[in-house]
């Protein structure tokens, strides 16, 4: 998503909109990506002993670091779309296991921004089922990622 904000963003705004509107469009696109996420194999925990899990983790991030690569002139809308996973995955959450050696951690009642993203979830889009743990939801999450390459293909052909 943060691909394509930032190419529509840079093709027809000028400086510093572009920027700014790139920022701002590709960090609120996290919200409503995540919210569509319980229709995707998205286990809350790891699966490490499921072959399947492992398998799908390896492409995903190995895709991923691929994409980084050839679509690295995007790194701004990419950043930025991924800007809430970085706060909260990789600095709150470690943070907080930090200050909280001994103790569990209910990240639902921490209010880190994928708490809003629940929210939203629970009100909009509770009609959606919840596949995180279905194999076959593999499917909506290839599906969108193919229909967001071929948008990336056309706006930069």
């Amino acid at each position: 998503m943060g691909v394509i904000i930032q190419i529509l963003c840079f093709k027809y705004l000028i400086f510093p909109l572009n920027l700014l509107l790139t920022i701002v469009i590709a960090f609120l696109s996290h919200f409503i990506v995540d919210i569509f996420s319980n229709i995707t194999y998205h286990t809350p925990e790891p699966q490490r002993g499921d072959k399947f899990w492992l398998s799908w983790q390896i492409l995903t991030y190995g895709s991923g670091i691929i994409a980084l690569i050839f679509l690295y002139p995007y790194i701004i809308g990419m950043l930025f779309a991924n800007f809430v996973d970085i706060i909260d995955w990789l600095i709150l959450r470690p943070l907080d296991k930090k200050r909280n050696k001994n103790k569990s951690i209910d990240y639902k009642n921490n209010y880190y921004f994928h708490k809003i993203i629940e929210k939203g979830r629970e009100k909009l889009f509770f009609w959606l089922p919840n596949w995180n743990y279905n194999k076959y939801a593999v499917i909506p999450e290839i599906t969108i990622i193919i229909s967001l390459g071929i948008l990336i293909f056309y706006f930069t052909c």
